[in-house]
């Protein structure tokens, strides 16, 4: 059995199994996959670039695939989100969210989204997150850098609230303000707060904020999120979620 920093130990492993048929005899063991995919999350190798004691590329790809498109990435990660929380002594189900946007470069001239963010001068697309209050993602959606936060916020607010339903505030910075507050209201019965900074040009931690832009640090330190690599939208979601997987793991 592989042996890298990366690999799931004996008691995550009994975590992520209970969502997988393991009882199925198979060629390559999915514990060996599953390094393999969070191997590659991490290190932000190339598919074919995978060390040869993992199983070949093509299967661990495969299954990365397969789950993917199965909603089982999202579905483990949604599971420990609410195992964590529980932990942590809150109701599984958040109450209260932050959001906030990342623009991100991307590598590829095929990227299935792609555009130009004027403020931050950046070329790729956009990581669009609403935490809760640990700095746990709910919801993620990629869009094209060039969208402003304001006009990308109802994509995301509505992607969360196909899993969570009981968010009745969501904190946000001043990019979010304007008729989009009322929006969010009439359409998500959701009460949307600006976070306002009181002194320009001087440093602050501001209240919640500091929450999510945490979370994008913490998304980073896994080198596959470094830039954009991915063609499609749903891989690079899905990346982000396995990213997040790997630190919620490192809690148990």
């Amino acid at each position: 059995m592989t042996n890298y920093p990366t690999s799931v130990s004996n008691s995550q492993w009994e975590i992520i199994s209970k969502h997988l048929d393991i009882q199925r005899n198979r060629k390559y063991s999915l514990r060996e996959i599953v390094n393999g995919i969070l191997y590659l999350v991490k290190t932000g190798c190339q598919w074919r670039m995978l060390p040869a004691d993992f199983p070949k590329w093509q299967n661990v790809y495969y299954y990365f695939s397969v789950w993917k498109k199965s909603g089982l990435i999202e579905q483990i990660h949604e599971f420990l989100v609410e195992k964590i929380r529980k932990s942590t002594g809150k109701n599984e189900e958040a109450s209260v969210g932050i959001i906030d946007a990342q623009s991100v470069k991307s590598t590829l001239v095929s990227s299935e989204d792609k555009g130009f963010d004027a403020g931050k001068k950046i070329k790729g697309i956009k990581r669009h997150i609403i935490v809760d209050t640990l700095g746990l993602i709910l919801a993620v959606v990629i869009q094209s850098a060039s969208v402003q936060d304001r006009d990308g916020a109802i994509d995301v607010i509505s992607k969360m609230r196909e899993n969570w339903k009981r968010v009745v505030k969501i904190f946000a910075d001043g990019g979010y303000r304007g008729t989009l507050i009322k929006t969010v209201k009439d359409k998500f019965k959701i009460a949307l707060e600006i976070i306002k900074r009181d002194e320009l040009h001087t440093f602050k931690i501001l209240p919640k904020r500091w929450i999510v832009e945490r979370t994008f640090a913490w998304i980073d330190t896994n080198r596959r999120n470094s830039k954009h690599y991915e063609r499609l939208n749903e891989t690079s979601v899905a990346m982000v979620h396995l990213s997040a997987i790997r630190i919620m793991l490192n809690r148990f």
